[in-house]
């Protein structure tokens, strides 16, 4: 590797200062001509996430989307087989020649660790559905029905749509299932489940990885009384019951648009005995040096969600907090919710942020219902790279990669997954990953196994490379910038209102050696920044823009119309 190339502390706190890329492999490169994306793909373009010199992204990990052997009803996310790599990506030995070549390229490996749930043809679930008194039995949740009949043991719903209870016909009895009933629940409260599991965990960080990325952590303890969740329309309390009618009304909703649930799941997740299971995981890391976790965790309280580092930072490393991917685009809106964040997080805690994953419609199209999403999007991503936390870029995001709206029948979602969003499920952010301007966009020579997206012309890495004001230089300026300035590593963060326009969103981040401002013009209108508590000479390295130069300034500072700048503000003297 080049003399060169970028280097992160080496040290256990790496993932504080780390750029994560997240990579659906099905989509990102396609090695064998099947038109699905596989581990000796992924290799091929380990030089453009990071090659050591300028010409690559920078990137310092990546957080791989599941590639275990699945049967793919979730398409990875319905593991049969942890420690082994589905054929369809490769073997274990292609995965160690990627750990090796990653490493050698200062990139750390982050896998996903899918364990709420396993694919109900793994091995534990075909020995525990035999019979009612196999040993592993106990390794699911099996319920009776409830009366003389086959009725549900309580009101509990997938996240998926419909009851999160399957019945077994062999054992005449219902098994727990959060998501499809091809997933089933893992019972945490059965010491042999956690044992199994940590050494799952054992099994990878042996074999060199650098962390885990844990799936839906917040579900994995139920309540142990299995009590009814109460519904959303009924006030925690128990007050404001809404009239029978308008319950009615609002279950013939749920049916009309097919909707998933509307309850509050008070007894289905967020249970006080998953944190013991988190404590445990981490006694694990802890024996390794260096290794990460990040958690998927989600609710609206930001204080419940912050909860999950532990009390003494014991649980986990990071957390993202998904309600900031949420926001309406509003430069209050996103002040506010990264200070709800800031002012729950534990001390020392550190935040995790993404605007986009293989979940969630792809932020350049949540944000271009008036055609200005490319504009948003370099904003995103300054915000995303100067924040204080670590930042997950989602594959294709640095080159602007549209949301792909697809017919039904190209569909690849389970059918109870397609309620989301508008019946459209999730696959429009998972389309292959847009190299060139080729009929399959350089993924593959075959026809992949979903379309690839929109507008290649514009929106793939060949055309992007050599364009200075394309969003690929952007982000390749910015992580470059990031790594520089330790205001931005590792600075403290508050935000700014003096001087500041309802439209704009600022904030400082500051050691003691260095002071960095962020502006960023929500409107598209100019507007001007004068914090008078900041009335000296100062720089701006950064712009959105790319007709603004780094130039020396006083306050007031005029903002184009959707632009974002980096200031050096010096310090006091």
């Amino acid at each position: 590797m080049p003399d060169q190339a970028l280097q992160l502390d080496k040290d256990n706190y790496w993932w504080k200062k780390a750029v994560f890329y997240q990579i659906y492999p099905r989509s990102f490169q396609d090695s064998n001509g099947d038109g699905i994306g596989d581990l000796k793909g992924i290799i091929s373009r380990l030089d453009y996430l990071n090659d050591g010199t300028t010409n690559s992204l920078g990137i310092d990990a990546i957080w791989f989307s599941p590639f275990f052997k699945s049967p793919d009803f979730d398409y990875g996310y319905d593991v049969a087989d942890y420690c082994d790599i589905d054929p369809r990506y490769g073997t274990l030995a292609d995965f160690d020649c990627l750990r090796e070549e990653a490493h050698r390229r200062n990139i750390k490996i982050m896998l996903d660790l899918v364990v709420n749930h396993t694919s109900h043809l793994h091995p534990w679930f075909l020995e525990s559905s035999s019979s009612r008194d196999n040993p592993k039995r106990d390794w699911y949740i099996w319920k009776d029905g409830k009366g003389k009949g086959k009725k549900l043991p309580n009101n509990w719903r997938t996240h998926f749509f419909g009851p999160a209870w399957t019945w077994d016909e062999k054992t005449q009895q219902y098994y727990l299932h959060s998501f499809l009933k091809e997933q089933p629940d893992l019972n945490w409260f059965n010491s042999e489940v956690r044992e199994a599991v940590g050494n799952v965990i054992r099994f990878w960080l042996n074999r060199g990885v650098d962390g885990f990325r844990l799936d839906v952590a917040h579900h994995y303890c139920k309540d142990k009384q299995f009590r009814s969740n109460p519904p959303f329309f009924i006030r925690e309390k128990g007050k404001d019951r809404v009239k029978s009618s308008d319950r009615r009304l609002m279950a013939n909703i749920m049916k009309l648009f097919a909707l998933p649930t509307f309850q509050i799941g008070k007894y289905n997740q967020h249970q006080p005995e998953t944190h013991e299971v988190l404590r445990e995981f981490r006694q694990i890391f802890d024996v390794y040096p260096a290794k990460t976790s990040v958690g998927e965790i989600i609710g609206e309280d930001a204080a419940l969600v912050a909860s999950y580092y532990g009390k003494n930072n014991d649980e986990l490393h990071m957390n993202f907090y998904f309600e900031l991917a949420h926001c309406r685009w509003q430069a209050g809106a996103f002040r506010r919710c990264v200070e709800r964040w800031e002012r729950n997080l534990p001390n020392d805690a550190w935040p995790a942020y993404a605007f986009s994953n293989h979940d969630l419609v792809r932020a350049i199209s949540r944000y271009d219902s008036d055609g200005n999403g490319d504009k948003r999007a370099r904003l995103l991503m300054l915000m995303l790279l100067t924040f204080k936390g670590t930042p997950f870029i989602y594959y294709g995001e640095e080159i602007s990669m549209k949301e792909v709206k697809l017919s039904k029948k190209q569909l690849k979602d389970p059918p109870g997954v397609k309620w989301y969003p508008l019946h459209r499920g999730r696959d429009g952010c998972r389309t292959p990953m847009q190299w060139n301007e080729g009929a399959c966009a350089g993924f593959s020579d075959v026809s992949p196994w979903l379309p690839v997206g929109p507008e290649i012309g514009r929106r793939s890495v060949a055309v992007q490379q050599n364009d200075p004001h394309s969003q690929l230089n952007l982000v390749r300026e910015l992580i470059r910038l990031r790594k520089s300035l330790p205001a931005l590593l590792e600075g403290s963060y508050s935000s700014v209102t003096e001087g500041v326009s309802a439209d704009c969103f600022c904030y400082l981040r500051e050691t003691d050696q260095q002071k960095v401002m962020v502006c960023v013009n929500f409107s598209f209108r100019r507007q001007e920044i004068n914090p008078g508590s900041l009335n000296r000479e100062s720089k701006i390295i950064f712009s959105t823009a790319p007709e603004r130069e780094p130039q020396k300034i006083y306050f007031p500072l005029t903002l184009e119309p959707g632009e974002g700048c980096i200031i050096d503000l010096g310090m006091e003297k």
